[in-house]
């Protein structure tokens, strides 16, 4: 895990940095009422992130198989307004989640990454899955934000 650790603290320092460097053109702008702009899917970075943390310890304590609970991404981003929120406000709040979930998961152990999960469609998966996928999801919407 400390290798994902470590990419995700490189994430997050990459993408300060091009924040505060200005290379995140259109950041606000929204093409439709129905698509997120870039900073509504940084929003939908921080749900992410407050929801993970919350799995991420919540398994270590929680009744085995631990039930990972869906939520309404569109609706959180609406109820959030992320879009009328301070863009360097949203910035420091996703990197502060993001560097908390990068120290969970250096201090995983063998036994707690095995820790048995039921995802939402009915399968099982273990915690390592679960931090795993959650860098990937998250790298793939920095990539979006990117472009």
């Amino acid at each position: 895990m400390h290798t994902l650790a470590s990419q995700l603290i490189a994430d997050i320092t990459a993408f300060e940095r091009q924040f505060h460097e200005g290379h995140l053109s259109g950041f606000e702008v929204k093409s439709a009422a129905t698509i997120w702009s870039k900073k509504e899917i940084l929003g939908h970075l921080i749900d992410s992130a407050r929801y993970n943390l919350e799995r991420f310890t919540e398994i270590q304590y929680a009744e085995s198989p631990y039930s990972v609970r869906p939520y309404n991404q569109d609706e959180q981003v609406k109820a959030n307004q992320y879009q009328q929120r301070e863009s360097t406000e949203l910035l420091l709040l996703w990197a502060a989640l993001n560097r908390q979930i990068a120290f969970i998961m250096q201090c995983q152990t063998a036994e707690t990454l095995a820790l048995p999960l039921l995802l939402p469609d009915g399968t099982t998966s273990d915690l390592r899955f679960l931090m795993t996928d959650y860098i990937h999801h998250l790298q793939h919407h920095l990539i979006e934000i990117r472009k």
